[in-house]
């Protein structure tokens, strides 16, 4: 789902109750999720709750041996005078060197100047008003998995083109807004681009798997192969259910929005046109130029100490490309952005850039908020060693059921869709569980990079029918603009195929994608330890 998202300015009345057991259910989500603090504060709300949980813990002996040292797994008290004078000592240095922050702030930077100057946009105007009528719902989802590149843009600029684009065919414009917003967010995790929120959601798992395993290392794009196959699968099936099961169950639904107030389809004019080539090539020049600096054996972009013939040294947890990932999507967006913004008229001076990506800086201000208690939440569920506890507690738990890895793998898909429901940010929710269940299925012997792909399948399919989604209330007015009488159980209902097929289709999709042995990514593993 989308990475930290502002809330909407527009605001529409919370779902009224409706007879069906089903409608009952989402009244129940949608009250429970209300209820549950804000995330920064629920992160503060852990922290204090570990903090009372270690002091209670402490002087029991659990019977377990810590597997990093072999020695006794004891809870250490985090309320003694030494703990909290090491908590305050150390506090700036584990928010700075937290690191979701640092990745997140570096490449939004980037993501700004592209997205506010009207690269993006231009871009994505100029292949949707090109794609023939009878490819246009397979385009139109294609474009929203794409726009995970650019944050939350697929959400303000890609559902409101998809009701724009279908009207103007003369088909239903509320099928468009469902298609974009199954690919923007039911498909959040299928694109082949890597994106910010994938090295975002890897520095989370491996802060979790360090718990067990302080010497691990995870490559920033250890979903990135499994993720490039999931964006054809999420196309596919996205493109059958909107016309073959949605679209046919709008026909009977008026579009009587005001012609006035309908969004049009605005044209790229000619100068804006000129400046997104003149973008794209400078971004494609860039590629040529990283291409021929890393390509030479000598390159050093290339890791000098590896010795693994079967994997390119340029993929190494330690190679130089590897450790640059984040900054390479800031240059690699800024580049376009810059060129368009001067070439189309939009950047006078260097200033309209610096305010580009100040407004980008605007929108994480949240996020800032969030990643502060998160990293003293994490550091304390660390020190602690009730995190660890945990694990493997329910490691022998779970190894005592003697389930096959394949249905522990299904269960937590459906566990992180199920708290989707009820938690909206993507991060939060990973920052949440990722403690818990990394190190936990780590003893079991599965691989932090798998567990964290089936995180990511079940945070994706579930975004699509939760009111907790910060941009659900924008949807819905989005689909006010066409039939007015649009509502929460109006889009839910909408959209409730997409979330089901998806979960189902992808869940079996990964499970085959494990069984056949194709790599998760370069670098990337099933099983831990790695072989």
């Amino acid at each position: 789902m989308a990475e930290e998202n502002k809330e909407p300015e527009n605001e529409v009345p919370q779902s009224e109750g409706r007879g069906t057991l089903f409608d009952k259910f989402l009244n129940v989500i949608e009250r429970l999720g209300n209820k549950l603090p804000d995330p920064a504060m629920l992160f503060f709300l852990l922290l204090v709750f570990v903090w009372a949980l270690s002091a209670i813990l402490s002087p029991f002996d659990f019977g377990e041996v810590d597997p990093r040292t072999g020695q006794d797994l004891v809870v250490q008290n985090q309320l003694t005078g030494e703990s909290l004078a090491d908590f305050l000592a150390n506090m700036i240095n584990t928010f700075v060197l937290f690191a979701p922050l640092g990745i997140v702030l570096v490449a939004m930077l980037g993501v700004g100047v592209a997205e506010h100057s009207g690269w993006i946009d231009a871009g994505l105007k100029k292949l949707l008003g090109k794609t023939p009528k009878s490819f246009l719902t397979p385009m139109l989802i294609f474009i929203a998995i794409v726009s995970h590149t650019a944050a939350d843009a697929g959400y303000v600029l890609v559902i409101p083109l998809g009701g724009v684009i279908f009207y103007a065919a003369g088909r239903h414009p509320l099928a468009g807004i469902a298609a974009a917003f199954a690919g923007v967010s039911g498909g959040f995790s299928a694109n082949f681009i890597p994106s910010a929120i994938d090295p975002l959601l890897m520095s989370f798992t491996l802060e979790a798997a360090r718990i067990l395993d302080p010497s691990m290392e995870l490559n920033p794009l250890n979903n990135i192969y499994f993720t490039a196959a999931s964006c054809l699968l999420i196309v596919g099936v996205g493109w059958y259910i909107t016309d073959k099961i949605v679209e046919p169950r709008l026909e009977g639904i008026e579009v009587d929005g005001d012609e006035d107030e309908m969004p049009q389809m605005e044209e790229v004019s000619p100068r804006e046109s000129k400046a997104f080539w003149w973008g794209f090539t400078a971004m494609i020049l860039g590629l040529i130029g990283l291409f021929a600096w890393a390509w030479p054996e000598a390159s050093s972009l290339r890791d000098p100490e590896w010795d693994n013939p079967e994997v390119s040294s340029l993929f190494s947890f330690n190679a130089p490309l590897m450790q640059a990932i984040v900054p390479l999507i800031f240059i690699l967006l800024l580049i376009p952005g810059v060129v368009y913004g001067y070439v189309s008229g939009k950047y006078k001076s260097s200033k309209d850039m610096i305010n580009n990506m100040t407004k980008a800086m605007e929108s994480m201000g949240y996020y800032v908020v969030m990643a502060f208690f998160c990293a003293l939440f994490i550091d304390a569920f660390n020190q602690s060693n009730v995190g660890l506890l945990v694990a493997v507690k329910g490691a022998g738990f779970l190894e005592a059921l003697a389930l096959p890895g394949q249905v522990t793998i299904v269960g937590i898909i459906f566990l992180s869709a199920f708290v989707n429901l009820l938690v909206g940010s993507a991060s939060a929710k990973w920052a949440l569980i990722a403690p818990i269940f990394v190190p936990m299925l780590m003893q079991l012997g599965i691989s932090p990079d798998l567990t964290q792909a089936a995180y990511r399948v079940g945070d994706s399919v579930s975004n699509i029918i939760t009111p907790l989604l910060p941009y659900f209330p924008l949807v819905v007015v989005f689909c006010q603009r066409y039939v007015k009488n649009t509502g929460i159980g109006t889009l839910i209902s909408m959209m409730l195929p997409y979330s089901i097929i998806f979960g189902i289709t992808w869940t079996i999709f990964l499970l085959i994608y494990w069984w056949l042995g194709i790599p998760l990514s370069f670098e990337a593993n099933y099983v831990y330890p790695a072989p």
